[in-house]
């Protein structure tokens, strides 16, 4: 069996998640049973619904990564797909930092903080010139504005620091989408938050498709961040690397959403290219919309992780970058990246069957699938319930745009 064709019958039996079952007792409800609130269901998941794919009944969803590190150790970093947070600041309800409502989309729904224990392991930031400092900011034309901005960057960064000095064998990557023009501008944010002690140094960084080093190797030197700008000549002036030069990268966006096509980015080369050992793959909408994102992780995503495993040539994402990471109608982005770690790593249809050791292809069972995965290794439990929802503070996607353009002359006249 051809090596695509075996993804695709891998990853198209995501889309057949059984019914509700019944309900059961407290902390024991399973993927997909029936429930009340999250202390009905087991660890990892929450309760909840997707009326946009037609569950409406609430039901136990999953919340959380399995570590594949945890499970097949020691390999190259490149040998391993991440979940990544897109727009990992712009968080739902989240107040204003500048004390003036905000206009802006949102694309996450819980902390940074919470993401990380979850198991994401990238983190896209939006980093401005704003307010005499580095800020987060979910703007458009290269400039904040107070009904764009999130808050200080050092904030966020300094949830990243205390999420390594905490967990000692974990790594995490961050994708800087910058606009900071101040001289020594994020090296200075970087060195202020005491990230640099864990700086993978972009001079040791892989080159010409070349394999990473070892996840092991890389906990011992403590080089555990990995940050890459979008901004060229930053590589050359504060020794942070440039993404391009190290990542090949689908389009972000509606043009990275159209079944059966992943074109690159125009800043990357040519995904079948073997320029870059790292695959970033975005999947997500230009406009966001949280009750569509449980949709477009049931029954697109995987197709289009076959679709772009073809256009790389039989090549597996190593950061799989989405919005509403915790929402679907059952498994998710978290059984996605399950089936991609298996392939890749052992031959098997989920990392949970993956054997330490032993051959490739050979598989322990993993029981039904309507069973939890089970959580071994480094799994952290975060806050998985939702809090209700912030459409009440939403605006269309097409209004935001008409509002932005409006707020963005007048703050251009005054």
């Amino acid at each position: 069996m051809m090596a695509s064709h075996l993804l695709s019958v891998l990853l198209s039996s995501l889309l057949l998640f059984p019914s509700p079952t019944s309900s059961c007792s407290s902390h024991s409800c399973q993927l997909s049973d029936s429930c009340s609130s999250a202390d009905d269901c087991a660890g990892g998941l929450y309760c909840g619904t997707c009326s946009a794919s037609g569950m409406t009944k609430p039901s136990c969803i999953r919340a959380q990564a399995v570590e594949p590190t945890s499970i097949v150790k020691g390999l190259p970093f490149n040998r391993y797909t991440w979940l990544v947070t897109h727009n990992s600041f712009s968080i739902v309800n989240e107040p204003s930092s500048t004390g003036v409502q905000r206009v802006t989309f949102y694309n996450q729904e819980d902390t940074v903080t919470n993401q990380l224990r979850n198991g994401v392991r990238g983190l896209m930031l939006d980093m401005y010139d704003f307010d005499g400092d580095v800020w987060l900011c979910h703007s458009f034309q290269g400039q904040c504005y107070n009904f764009t901005a999130f808050e200080p960057a050092i904030n966020t960064l300094k949830e990243v620091e205390s999420f390594l000095s905490e967990n000692p064998t974990e790594i995490v990557t961050i994708f800087i989408e910058d606009y900071v023009r101040a001289p020594m501008g994020l090296s200075k944010l970087f060195t202020n938050a005491d990230l640099v002690k864990f700086w993978y140094p972009a001079s040791e960084m892989p080159t010409n498709g070349k394999d990473w080093p070892s996840v092991t190797d890389m906990v011992a030197k403590n080089h555990r961040l990995l940050v890459f700008t979008s901004d060229s000549s930053k590589e050359a002036t504060e020794g942070i690397a440039y993404q391009w030069r190290y990542l090949l990268e689908n389009e972000s966006g509606d043009p990275g959403i159209v079944p059966g096509s992943c074109p690159n980015r125009k800043e990357s080369q040519a995904l079948r290219s073997r320029y870059a050992s790292l695959f970033l793959q975005n999947y997500f909408p230009t406009i966001p919309v949280e009750n569509e994102a449980c949709k477009e992780h049931s029954n697109g995503l995987a197709e289009m992780v076959e679709a772009c495993f073809k256009a790389a040539g039989n090549r597996m994402p190593n950061f799989l970058a989405v919005n509403f990471y915790m929402r679907s109608n059952g498994g998710g982005v978290f059984d996605i990246q399950d089936r991609i770690n298996g392939l890749a790593l052992c031959g098997c249809n989920s990392i949970t069957a993956c054997q330490g050791g032993a051959p490739m292809g050979v598989c322990k069972s993993t029981g039904a699938s309507t069973q939890t995965p089970a959580i071994t290794g480094n799994t952290y439990s975060g806050y998985i319930q939702f809090k209700g929802s912030a459409s009440k503070l939403h605006f269309s996607g097409f209004l935001v745009f008409i509002l932005i353009d409006i707020l963005i002359i007048v703050a251009r006249l005054s």
